[in-house]
């Protein structure tokens, strides 16, 4: 099967027209990159969800039947036009070294997809081996290396899009998935359809890849709109009344962690806050506070009046409050630690961090990676990861933990709703990004992880936005960038699972499978075509 149409769009009495040599050569290349720039406009804060079918449609053009060699250089620069801008704020603070080379390296994942979906794209309905390929790259890349680094996964550009509800049906590969088809379908059924246009109609033999070209444009349209009743927004164990509290930090960049009593007053001053506007009648009583990740990266175990400063703040309040907290034992890592604060009994239960960030908690190849960027002292002891799946019992509400850049990873936050959980927090800190597009991107995963689980997910941060997500993804209640807040809202808890929790990453398996058995079959036809020339 073949799309390549260009010679029948010309009549056959014209002159074909001659584009200068250097413009054909740069055609492709340009196209790849623009491809990869229009799904980094498709991403939050941007409302343009939109944008990832065009460019998917326009990396179909520019990959469909190429070479291997072609299609992993066109992939590259792809890969580049979209992570490039999308990752910028990796060297909001630390200089544009780290950012380059994160965004170098990652490309590299894009790369290999664009090698892979040139080799499928010769294949009959290419397109579902095409998307499959895409989403084996992104399973990749939320693994290795050091754990893998999932941002920029296609799902979470979807929070506002009309897909959304397929996470509800099989996650964030699904959803990315279904996005990918419809983009590769929606480029195959315009050349299907301009082809019919220049023949005069259609030969019955073209009739096959035309329907098919179509059903991979409306089937994912079909299927989200047919998942819509997954998407649920009712209570079903009751609601509860949370508070998230942004205490914000003195001044922006890494520097805040020099000022880490003045965040931890920050935080205790928002709570006596909440707790002074609840005895005279503005807030209701909430049931429980949240604070964020970092709130206090003074150790209250080894510092007393840290504890005090938190245990005060909590009695006013006088609900169980969690604090994100930094644990320094005296010999080993550093934890990255919430804690359940009860108002009466104090520290009651810990969640350690269990994903942390590679070259941000941690520095792998520390001597060689000091070579590039003496930023990397910064970080002067290590943090450690924890081993347990993260739910505190917080008056009667199971509430699953789910750290910061946790978010990203589906099973960070799937097994906390698999231990029971029946709301979500995710506790962050991004005061170190500034006012960089990060804070609305990792926003726009907990949306989406809304959907996936089906749970209301609650989103307190130090400087912001902090945010109350209902679970059809809906945020009913958010801060502005460093400004100090309180965010009070009454939420459903609900404890049924969606095909996405129950499956888990069989979905993904699939799709990989899907991916594998599409070059499989490619590397098949290109021998068997190889033996045929050499017969």
């Amino acid at each position: 099967m073949s799309t390549a149409i260009a010679p029948a769009d010309v009549p056959e009495s014209a002159p074909t027209p001659q584009r200068p040599r250097g413009a054909r050569r740069l055609l492709r290349p340009g196209a790849a990159v623009l491809s990869g720039v229009l799904l980094f406009l498709s991403f939050p804060p941007r409302p343009l969800w939109w944008l990832a079918l065009p460019a998917f449609a326009l990396l179909g053009w520019t990959l469909r039947g190429r070479r291997l060699r072609a299609g992993f250089g066109l992939g590259y620069l792809a890969g580049l036009g979209f992570l490039l801008p999308l990752l910028m704020w990796t060297g909001e603070e630390v200089g544009p070294v780290p950012w380059l080379a994160l965004a170098a390296v990652e490309a590299l994942f894009v790369a290999a997809v664009g090698l892979g979906i040139a080799a499928v794209s010769r294949l009959p309905a290419w397109p579902l081996f095409a998307a499959a390929v895409w989403i084996l790259g992104e399973a990749a890349r939320a693994r290795v290396p050091f754990g893998g680094f999932p941002w920029g996964k296609i799902a979470f550009g979807q929070a506002d899009g009309v897909f959304l509800p397929l996470a509800a049906v099989g996650g964030t590969p699904v959803l990315g998935y279904a996005v990918a088809l419809c983009g590769f379908g929606l480029y195959e059924l315009v050349c299907r359809l301009r082809a019919r246009r220049t023949a005069g109609g259609a030969p019955p033999a073209a009739r096959g890849p035309l329907l098919a070209a179509a059903l991979a444009v409306l089937v994912p349209v079909a299927g989200a709109l047919a998942a819509l009743p997954l998407v649920s927004d009712a209570a079903e164990d009751g609601t509860a009344t949370v508070a998230a509290v942004q205490g914000n930090v003195p001044r922006l960049g890494l520097d805040f962690n020099a000022q880490r009593r003045a965040v931890l007053d920050n935080h205790a001053n928002r709570t006596r806050e909440l707790a002074a506007a609840v005895k005279a009648g503005r807030e209701p009583q909430p049931d429980f506070v949240l604070w964020p990740e970092n709130s206090s990266d003074i150790d209250p175990y080894a510092n007393p009046d840290a504890y005090e400063v938190i245990d005060e703040a909590v009695r006013e309040v006088d609900a169980p409050t969690v604090i994100g907290s930094v644990i320094a034992p005296e010999t080993g890592k550093l934890r990255n630690t919430l804690i359940e604060w009860d108002p009466k009994k104090g520290p009651v239960a810990e969640y350690d961090k269990r994903h942390v960030q590679p070259f941000g908690e941690y520095i792998p190849m520390r001597s060689f990676v000091r070579l590039f960027n003496s930023d990397v002292d910064r970080v002067r002891r290590d943090f450690g990861p924890g081993n347990k799946v993260g739910v505190f019992d917080l008056a009667g509400t199971k509430v699953g933990l789910a750290t910061c850049y946790e978010a990203a990873f589906d099973w960070a936050v799937r097994d906390t709703v698999t231990h029971g959980a029946q709301l979500i927090t995710v506790p962050s800190n991004n005061a170190t990004f500034g006012r960089s597009e990060m804070t609305y991107q990792q926003l726009a995963m907990s949306r989406v992880r809304a959907v996936e689980h089906s749970r209301a997910v609650v989103v307190p941060v130090t400087s912001g936005v902090s945010a109350i997500i209902r679970p059809d993804g809906r945020i009913v209640a958010e801060t502005k960038l460093f400004t100090p807040d309180v965010l009070v809202e009454k939420v459903p808890l609900r404890s049924s699972l969606t095909p996405a929790t129950r499956m888990g990453p069989l979905p993904e398996a699939l799709l990989v499978a899907l991916a594998v058995a599409g070059l499989g079959w490619s590397a098949a036809r290109s021998v068997r075509a190889r033996k045929a020339r050499t017969a």
